[in-house]
């Protein structure tokens, strides 16, 4: 049995679930969120809890089991809580504003960068270089989240870039003189 998929995920309150053909639909405070699931996997919904079981033992339905309890956990506590990315840029001269929805990156190029924002992800900025991203899609906001750090990964020589709060870029010696 796999461990992550036979866990039952409690509903908090002022969640609600509807189930119908394989296609679940979750509406919290925060909002809602709509999934296809597989059909192969049977989800149960009690009173105050999901529980995701599968058919048989093979390969195919432990990965399915795993994945269709992750996913389903990750939208009940997403229309409930919601999720949240925080981002540092470090680099002399690199900084980030909001303007509307959209982030205006400054990152040494010759040109500013924008990266919009999709309609159920919102941006915060603390400060020049801190900022945040959140919504109530975990797959979202995590896509988000690495669109902006791809615009200047973190350089492994300076450690110049954008990265996630507290990663930790490997450092390179560089060369050594004579």
């Amino acid at each position: 049995m796999s461990r992550i998929g036979k866990q039952p995920i409690p509903i908090p309150d002022k969640v609600t679930v509807d189930l119908q053909d394989h296609h679940l639909k979750v509406i919290g405070p925060k909002g809602d969120l709509e999934r296809h699931l597989h059909p192969e996997i049977t989800i149960n919904i009690d009173e105050n809890e999901i529980v995701v079981t599968r058919p048989s033992d093979a390969k195919r339905h432990r990965a399915l089991h795993g994945l269709t309890r992750a996913l389903v956990a990750n939208m009940v506590a997403g229309v409930s809580d919601g999720f949240r990315k925080s981002m540092e840029i470090s680099g002399v001269g690199y900084k980030v504003e909001l303007r509307g929805q959209a982030l205006v990156f400054t990152l040494g190029f010759s040109h500013l960068i924008m990266l919009q924002a999709p309609p159920t992800v919102a941006f915060e900025v603390e400060s020049p270089t801190l900022f945040h991203i959140s919504g109530i899609d975990k797959e979202l906001v995590g896509q988000v989240a690495a669109a902006a750090r791809s615009l200047r990964p973190p350089d492994p020589y300076k450690a110049k870039g954008v990265k996630y709060v507290g990663e930790q870029v490997r450092r390179k010696a560089g060369k050594t003189a004579k």
